[in-house]
């Protein structure tokens, strides 16, 4: 017990070392990043660390898997270098033994990862992308999707305006929105004109209202005496069908605790919900991830370091890493277009590497 408590311990601190130096060298970087970013903008050092700071957990929770493997990597390689692993053995102790200590507490990471961590990058990336925009164009754009429909506010000219449709038509490059509800604000006083529509397109610069009845909301007026009908009616916008498109399809800023919710909402707005579904399964299955992350930085490293070819054991650890990364995200990207089923998608790289990983570690442990 105390044996599985020290191998348990050396882990957890490298784990603790590794995370800070790599999450240091990241945070620098998108200083610099954030500086070059808002070149134009008139803010103060203070304001960018504060945007930086804000980027930290959502790069901690997507460099887990490399922070694991250098882990195991340098556990493992020091505990050869000192011949604990020979006298672990030698007391009767297997390898495989030996690293499940490492294991478990790869896995209660990945536990942690999943639900607290996941929350608060998600949390972090959304305020990240609010302070942006209001930095860069006073947050005069949003959007946000829910059970009644998708909500939309643009900025244009002659003030702002919101957009509410409960149901979306367009497919490819189109952007169509049905039942569509606008209400017009000026720049300096209150709400100008109430429209509704049958469906609004986006064409170009302006979205395209089709049957649509505006009244004005101006002192003085009644609306419905004053109000006009529109066989066609054109709306200047600042969206784009680019940003839309890739703001329904945007994953970032959504908790594990939110996407069951979300993918329902899309449902009954009539989005794509597969994307979100996939997304949901990867998270489930990230502690599976990390624990053979491990298996992958030790099945290169256990052997004891009089063998020679500790840096080539090392490179091929990352590499192996890398490679079994790459395939996730990959079987990710073919699950979310459908090409293969959600649950192979998001399960079976992460199983396939412990089998993997497993078989070269009971190879070289018994032959």
């Amino acid at each position: 017990m105390k044996l599985d408590l020290y191998y348990a311990r050396r882990f957890f601190q490298w784990f603790l070392v590794i995370s800070g130096v790599l999450m240091t060298l990241v945070t620098l970087i998108d200083l610099n990043e954030q500086i070059r970013r808002f070149e134009g903008v008139d803010l103060n050092f203070a304001e960018l660390i504060n945007l930086t700071f804000l980027n930290v957990p959502a790069a901690l929770n997507e460099f887990l898997p490399l922070i694991m493997i250098l882990s195991a990597v340098v556990l493992f390689v020091g505990l050869a270098r000192s011949s604990e692993l020979v006298v672990t053995r030698a007391a009767g102790r297997s390898g495989i033994r030996a690293l499940l200590p490492p294991l478990v507490v790869a896995l209660l990471i990945g536990l942690v990862s999943l639900s607290t961590l996941n929350p608060i990058a998600a949390a972090t990336v959304n305020r990240y992308k609010e302070l942006s925009d209001e930095y860069r164009n006073g947050g005069t754009d949003s959007f946000s999707i829910s059970g009644e429909g998708l909500w939309l506010r643009q900025g244009t000219p002659n003030g702002q305006s919101v957009i509410h449709a409960r149901g979306y038509l367009g497919q490819g490059d189109e952007i169509i929105l049905s039942d569509v509800n606008i209400l017009e604000y000026t720049k300096d006083s209150g709400p100008r004109n109430r429209i509704l529509a049958e469906r609004a397109e986006l064409d170009g610069e302006a979205w395209v209202l089709t049957n649509a009845k505006v009244w004005p909301l101006a002192v003085g007026f009644v609306p419905e005496n004053a109000s006009k009908t529109h066989d066609t009616l054109r709306l200047a916008t600042t969206l784009t069908s680019e940003r839309i498109r890739d703001t329904i399809g945007a994953t970032e800023g959504i908790s594990i605790y939110d996407l069951p919710e979300t993918i329902r909402d899309l449902e009954r707005a009539g989005f794509s919900t597969k994307r979100y579904e996939v997304l949901l399964q990867v998270e489930l299955a990230r502690p599976i991830f990390l624990v053979s992350m491990v298996l992958v930085g030790a099945a290169f490293t256990m052997r004891h370091a009089r063998f020679g070819g500790t840096g080539l054991a090392v490179l091929m650890a990352v590499l192996l890493g890398f490679g079994l990364y790459f395939i996730r995200n990959f079987a990710q990207i073919l699950g979310e277009n459908g090409q293969v089923p959600i649950a192979m998608a998001a399960w079976a790289p992460p199983v396939a590497s412990i089998m993997l990983t497993l078989g070269l570690l009971l190879h070289a442990e018994d032959g």
